[in-house]
């Protein structure tokens, strides 16, 4: 039996401002349903993913802001270029460290070159955050 993750959730304020930026993005807008003046659901699909984000009012009882999710890039300075050309504030590209088991992050990308171990970060208009990490090669059996 197979699994397979199709929709985040991402709690915002504003479904038309929310909209207006994931569309800057060049995700693709698959649905925009306005059911009651309580209920609209909105659903986006970032370039190249199987799976898609909803919003909108009356999808979730969480707070706006607080969703943390992970963007998988193949190339971490191209992707954090375009989000820049688009408007977007990302942060510095960074990479973790483990000192006596405990994680801080440092400046720069992973100095080995490692996959699954570069990041860079946004947020949306609400604060949800959004992490871009860079994957070259997968880990066996992804």
């Amino acid at each position: 039996m197979s699994m397979r993750l199709e929709v985040a959730v991402i709690p915002v304020t504003d479904v038309s401002r929310a909209l207006d930026f994931y569309r800057s993005l060049g995700w693709r807008l698959d649905a925009d349903f306005e059911a009651s003046p309580r209920f609209r659901l909105v659903q986006l699909t970032p370039p190249g993913s199987e799976c898609s984000i909803h919003f909108g009012r009356g999808i979730t009882p969480a707070a706006p802001g607080s969703a943390h999710n992970y963007l998988v890039v193949s190339d971490l300075e191209q992707a954090c270029a375009d989000l820049i050309s688009r408007g977007v504030e990302v942060s510095e590209i960074y990479h973790n460290v483990y000192d006596a088991g405990v994680q801080d992050q440092a400046d720069g990308p992973d100095p080995e070159g490692r996959s699954y171990a570069s990041f860079a970060s946004f947020s949306d208009p609400d604060g949800n955050g959004w992490v871009l990490q860079e994957v070259q090669v997968r880990l066996p059996g992804r």
